[in-house]
Order: C-alpha cells, then structure tokens, then sequence
C-alpha cells in the first residue's frame, strides 16, 4: 500500500508539473503567428520586391524601432552640415528623466552626437534619443516627432506617425511593418556609410563598456544590422537586414513572446527570402521556430563580410565581422 500511495503522489505531481508547463507555454503560442500583435514583411531591398507579407499593413507599436527614424534624422542633419559626430548635445530634464533602457545622463550635462548615435544603436539608450531629437527639434521633443513624421511621408511610411524619439510608449505612435522595411531600406540607401553604425555591438562612454542587444549580429551570417525594440504593447520587434552574394534581404517582425523567439522568427524568415532569390525550394520555416542550422546557413554558408568603413573616426568601438556561427542558445 505505501509504494502503491507513491505512486499515486507521482502521477498527480507528473500530472500538475504538465499543467503548469502547459499554462506558461500559452503565451508565446499566443503571441507570435496570430495574435493581434504580429505582423511580419520580408523584402529585397536591392529591387524593393515583396517576398513575405503577413499583416504588414496594420498598424503595430514600434516600440525602439522608433530610433530608426531618429537615426535617419540626424544622419540627415549630418548630411546637410547641420550636426556633426562631433557636435555637443544638451542633455535636458525631460531627456534625463527617459525610463531605462538608458546611458544614465544627467541634467545639464551634454553628449557627443557620435555618442548618442551610438548608445541608441547598442543600448536604445531612450535619453540619449531624447537629447538627440530635441537638439534636432530646437528643443522640443513634441516638435520632433512632428518632424519624423515628415519625413515618414516623405519616404512613404504612409501608415506611420510618431509622437516621440524613443518609442517609449504613446498611444498614437504607430506604424507598420511594410512602413519599418521601407525606412530600414531608406537607411541602407540614403546613408550607405554612416549604416554601419547599425553594426556596432559595443562602444567605450565614461570608462564602461556599452553592449547591444542585436544578436542577429553574431548568429546569422550576413546580418550588419539594424533595431531591436520592446513595449508591452507591442511584444518583443526587430527590423533585420543581411547581405549575401550581392542580395540585400529586410525582414521586419512585430510580437514576438520573447527576444529569442523573435530572433528565431526573423533568421527564418530571411531564409525564406534568401532561398528565393537562390531557387531553392520553399520550406514551412518560416511559419516555425528556429531549432537548428537554416536551409540557407548550412547550405551555402555566407562568406565573411569586409569590415564596414567606418562611420566616423574617434572612440573605440567593436563592429561585427559577419561569419558562420551557430544559432543562439535562449536567452
């Protein structure tokens, strides 16, 4: 009778542990493919050509993608001789008073442009794009969202208003994710140099090292950038770009559970895109999550990318040399 009570006690503890399993699982089936916050869009930037569209034209919360656009922004003003990387940003109380993800940046204290391009780029550092966009702005924050705006339109982010430089959340900054691929492809284009910020994975400010959060950047060959992004209301974002053999591939996707479900949605979804372009047949991986070597990394390997040139001189940074790698372990 003892070992036949044990036995009881273990079914019922086996039965419980599966149902707890089965509880935290629902989540992250629920936000990815199918939830109202999932949208995805993969493109040749080189021709512009549609390959994957699913929900690509509803609207989504950007969450940190928003600094793409205030990327955009400031290497415009660098263009026009308005801002250089060397330029003093003012650091005000509204900058410094940004939740975190942050550099820590005091009131009244003031950041190099290259600095705070940068610990956007690695960190999205939410008070240094603050900074930016107000000095961008003249000294509102408001007035530059009005500005990114703008040039959304003009670069034919039709469905996309922003309200902020961060994308910290606002219940009227929204966009698509046909809008992101576009402006993802606008950065690539527009700024051909200054895109490899967009591969830097850590810089040097005030004797630490800053660490990004991109790590498509390691594990996936041909990746050199560009934004990750998280909000609650959005889920976990990122907007990817690689290159092989000449092929530019964008793929931009909304909702993720998690940031390594995102990362393993994405690396699927850009071997979607680059097994198009090479005739290779179509697979269900895109529609999955990653668990192993793509049809594209194990088949055809990328060959190792030439250091970007670099963007601008002073500092010391760390840029990524894309090479075989295998995919990431969950965070």
């Amino acid at each position: 009778m003892p070992h036949h009570g044990l036995a009881v006690c273990r079914v019922i503890a086996f039965a419980l542990l599966a149902a707890i399993l089965s509880i935290a699982a629902a989540p992250a089936a629920r936000a990815q493919i199918g939830s109202d916050r999932y949208a995805a869009f993969v493109m040749d930037a080189n021709s512009g050509e549609e390959i994957v569209s699913i929900a690509a034209d509803e609207p989504r919360y950007p969450a940190s993608l928003t600094k793409m656009m205030t990327l955009y922004m400031a290497f415009d003003a660098m263009a026009r001789g308005r801002l250089s990387p060397n330029t003093r940003i003012r650091v005000s109380r509204n900058a410094a008073a940004q939740p975190p993800s942050k550099l820590g940046l005091r009131a009244g204290s003031t950041i190099s442009a290259r600095d705070a391009i940068l610990a956007m780029v690695t960190k999205s550092a939410n008070d240094a794009a603050a900074a930016l966009g107000e000095h961008l702005a003249g000294g509102s924050e408001a007035a530059f969202g009005r500005m990114m705006t703008t040039k959304a339109r003009a670069l034919g982010m039709s469905r996309t208003t922003f309200r902020n430089a961060s994308g910290l959340p606002n219940p009227q900054q929204k966009t698509t994710a046909r809008d992101m691929a576009r402006l993802s492809q606008a950065l690539v284009g527009d700024f051909p140099d200054r895109y490899a910020y967009f591969s830097v994975q850590s810089f040097a400010f005030n004797g630490q090292t800053v660490r990004g959060h991109n790590r498509l950047l390691d594990n996936y060959p041909g990746a050199d950038g560009i934004k990750t992004g998280f909000i609650n209301a959005s889920g976990f974002n990122l907007a990817a770009s690689a290159m092989r053999d000449g092929v530019r591939m964008i793929a931009v996707v909304f909702g993720g559970a998690s940031s390594w479900e995102r990362d393993s949605h994405v690396m699927a979804l850009l071997d979607r895109g680059f097994a198009e372009r090479r005739g290779l047949p179509n697979t269900d991986m895109m529609m999955a999550s990653r668990r192993g070597p793509s049809l594209i990394a194990s088949a055809n390997a990328a060959p190792v990318m030439p250091e970007p040139r670099r963007a601008e001189t002073g500092g010391s940074v760390r840029r990524v040399v894309s090479r075989p790698v295998p995919p990431p372990r969950p965070a």
